[in-house]
């Protein structure tokens, strides 16, 4: 069977279908009876159940023609798992900044263990990787249906978490102490490459232990995922913070709302939050440059909307116009990602800047809300989208597939490699008609002399 659904085009994120590897990796044959058959289960899936990875006019009609085209495994519960529920232990891992959701991923793996397959042994593992290292001297937690009762509540982590690389084979020496059988890595890009290298060094030991890792960026910058959870809380929470601004913009003469969401390599907040409300009139984003000075830079279009409508709305993720800080010394965070110039204040400073030059009066209502984004619980779409995502881990790892990832792909959720997960990061694409979006809202023009 091929799942063939939401009739979308992924053409422009994926530009070399044939890179992508969808094979899933197994420990071995699942010969144990699921504990779900018990409980009168009708909706089991099979590794042949596929989704198409492009669904598009094209695919659909070399589907019909019977050619051979790349699918996803489709993710769901298995008629046999791998892993004898009574004996298996597990441990989940949370890295990274911040999210919306992260504890109601982590609640949903934990019940779905205990509820649905029987396992009563699942460890928590505190401050990211760091966890794993003894030298650190920090305890697991255990978990178990009451501690995680009303985590979902609540932002955070539960968990705590970090940032920065620890040695893989400390980290299985870990796994082996505890007697752990699968491991849930909830986390990004950086949290996902050290999952694969933890795969590599279990299967150079020999050893039988999932890894199934579960996308978390707030910055839905993951390739091959649709959506990242906590997007949508992210969104929510940026658009309040543009209302805020476009009404501070209305109660002074010639006042720019300026407002700083996260994003460091993909603006997609900032875009999602211009067309939802369409109260912005700049949206500036890492994947487009713009100018400042000169006849078509977006201080000189600053001036004329300014002097039209009296009042301007300015969104900008934290990665754009970064350009400007090239002179700067770069340092860099213990993942090792480049810390960022600060876009927002720079952008204060040059638009007052550029006014007082001209004689002319100006307020800039600056606001910052990127911590209050990634630090709230999950609305009830992220909390909803975060539960489906654990309970398809936990089914997927109690079937000994690893080495994966659990995502969203048109409209189903599906298992992908993580080496295929890795490829690239997603980008807004200026050529695709969510940026094309962007600027039927805004109505703003091409910022480059």
């Amino acid at each position: 069977m091929v799942e063939i659904c939401g009739i979308k085009s992924f053409v422009d994120e994926i530009e070399s279908p044939e890179e992508i590897i969808t094979e899933i990796s197994h420990l071995g044959d699942p010969d144990i009876p699921s504990p779900l058959l018990q409980k009168n289960y009708s909706c089991f899936v099979e590794d042949r159940d596929r989704v198409l990875t492009l669904a598009s006019v094209l695919s659909l009609d070399a589907c019909r023609k019977g050619e051979s085209l790349p699918s996803f495994e489709l993710a769901g519960p298995r008629r046999n798992i791998y892993f004898d529920p009574v004996k298996t232990k597990c441990a989940i891992v949370t890295c990274g900044g911040l999210c919306p959701g992260i504890n109601d991923v982590i609640r949903s793996i934990v019940l779905t263990l205990f509820y649905g397959y029987g396992v009563q042994s699942v460890f928590g593992i505190r401050y990211g990787l760091r966890g794993f290292i003894p030298d650190y001297g920090l305890p697991v937690l255990e978990l178990s249906p009451p501690a995680v009762e009303r985590i979902h509540e609540y932002g955070g982590t539960v968990l705590g978490s970090s940032r920065g690389p620890q040695p893989p084979e400390r980290i299985v020496d870990a796994l082996e102490r505890m007697n752990v059988s699968v491991l849930f890595t909830i986390g990004g890009d950086g949290t996902f490459k050290a999952s694969a290298k933890i795969v590599d060094e279990i299967e150079r030991r020999g050893r039988k232990i999932s890894v199934i890792a579960i996308p978390k960026t707030i910055d839905n910058d993951i390739f091959l995922v649709s959506k990242t959870f906590g997007f949508d809380t992210a969104v929510q929470m940026a658009c309040e913070a543009i209302r805020c601004a476009h009404t501070e913009a209305l109660g002074a003469p010639n006042c720019v709302g300026l407002v700083k969401v996260m994003g460091r390599y993909s603006g997609f907040i900032a875009a999602a939050a211009t067309i939802a409300l369409r109260e912005v009139n700049y949206c500036l984003i890492p994947e487009c440059d713009f100018d400042l000075d000169g006849e078509k830079g977006l201080l000189a279009h600053l001036e004329g909307r300014l002097e039209d409508r009296g009042h301007a709305v300015i969104v900008v993720a934290e990665g754009a116009g970064q350009k400007f800080f090239e002179d700067q010394p770069r340092e860099t965070d213990p993942s090792g990602n480049v810390k960022l110039g600060d876009i927002g204040k720079f952008l204060r400073q040059r638009i007052l800047e550029h006014f007082a030059s001209r004689e002319k009066e100006v307020y800039v209502r600056y606001i910052d809300p990127s911590y209050i984004v990634r630090s709230v619980p999950a609305n009830v779409d992220d909390s909803l989208y975060c539960g489906n995502l654990g309970q398809n881990a936990v089914h997927a790892a109690m079937a000994g597939k690893t080495d994966m990832m659990v995502s969203l792909w048109n409209d189903r959720y599906v298992h992908i490699p993580l080496k295929s997960a890795i490829l690239h990061r997603k980008r807004v694409r200026p050529n695709s008609r969510f940026w094309m979006s962007v600027l039927e809202a805004t109505g703003q023009p091409f910022l480059k002399n």
